[in-house]
């Protein structure tokens, strides 16, 4: 089923469902009004969701509505918990390349995390704002996934079971702020601001035999000012799955229901021609990264980052082409 969450003026909103083709939406009231409800009680009421979404499928749902997403919140509107991860490890490959620097072994076996804000996500359709274009205001197209409650310890495989929900975001980065703050050795702070998510969060059944073991096999589509610049599969290259992301958060503490995990930017490699250039023809996830490939290719980086004014878009299609998600729609914009 395919989820959502109404604005209302409140804090959570209104739970809403929506069809498979995001089509028409029903309110969920009557069942649970906001999404972390369902979280915490999931085996009772996702299968009665499950219901209101068939009805709506079919045409018998007796109070749908056309569904906007401009109207929408972030699926869970703030979460008890948002780390996010950087399970691409070609990212970091690029990004150490470019500064002539080594990536360090262990990074191929324990998963890079930061802890996110997760008080104030924003909608899908929200102006991203942020206090100066010298921040250096940046996209990242990511996966995330929403969880019940994992038990401390649990290994990569079981965490699997704990993934309720699977989402697209925007973890906008403000690059020019990054490197004083990892100076300090405490990680990302302000360089982090609010998250975005894409309109609707589906359960696991919605993505067929494109959720395999973790990992979704399908590409994330980036568009950049009403250009494409990245069309990036988010499935081969994933170094880390979802379950040892998951796992990784639990070695230490219980993970609680609505707590949301990201795969960090989609990112793939990019092949070296008969004279030794190296192209990346599936383009880029983040400018940052289009950053580091000029870097190797040319010497230096030669794209700005974001000005206001600019747009982002971030959708993920299915294989027969149809949006699964809905899109990530975006203007940065100054306070």
């Amino acid at each position: 089923m395919k989820l959502a969450t109404y604005k209302d003026g409140s804090r959570d909103g209104q739970l809403v469902v929506v069809s498979r083709d995001l089509g028409t939406a029903h309110y969920a009231t009557g069942i649970a009004s906001k999404m972390q409800q369902v979280l915490d009680d999931w085996g009772f009421l996702s299968p009665q969701l499950q219901d209101l979404y068939d009805q709506l499928n079919s045409g018998r749902a007796r109070h749908a509505f056309p569904f906007d997403p401009a109207q929408c919140m972030a699926p869970l509107p703030r979460a008890y918990q948002w780390a996010d991860g950087s399970a691409y490890i070609n990212h970091v490959e690029l990004v150490r390349k470019a500064r002539n620097s080594e990536v360090p072994e262990s990074f191929y076996t324990d998963p890079l995390m930061y802890q996110g804000g997760s008080d104030d996500f924003i909608g899908p359709c929200d102006d991203v704002v942020v206090p100066s274009e010298a921040m250096g205001i940046d996209f990242e197209a990511e996966i995330a996934v929403v969880t019940g409650d994992v038990k401390m310890g649990t290994d990569a495989d079981q965490a699997l079971d704990g993934i309720r929900l699977v989402m697209i975001a925007n973890d906008v980065s403000l690059r020019n702020l990054i490197p004083a703050e990892l100076a300090k050795g405490f990680g990302f702070f302000q360089s982090k601001p609010a998250t975005a998510f894409g309109p609707v969060a589906v359960t696991l059944d919605e993505l067929g035999d494109a959720w395999d073991h973790g990992r979704l096999h399908l590409t994330v589509q980036s568009t950049w000012n009403g250009r494409k610049v990245g069309m990036c599969d988010a499935g081969p290259e994933m170094t880390f799955h979802f379950g040892q992301l998951i796992a990784h958060v639990a070695k230490t503490r219980n993970v609680r229901a609505g707590s949301i995990i990201g795969s960090g930017t989609v990112s793939n490699k990019g092949i070296t021609d008969a004279s030794g250039r190296t192209e990346w023809p599936k383009g880029y996830s983040c400018i940052a990264e289009k950053r580091c490939i000029e870097t190797i290719q040319d010497g230096k980086p030669s794209t700005e980052f974001m000005k206001f004014g600019d747009t982002i878009r971030i959708e993920v299609k299915g294989k027969d082409g149809a949006s699964i998600f809905g899109a990530i729609d975006q203007a940065i914009a100054a306070p």
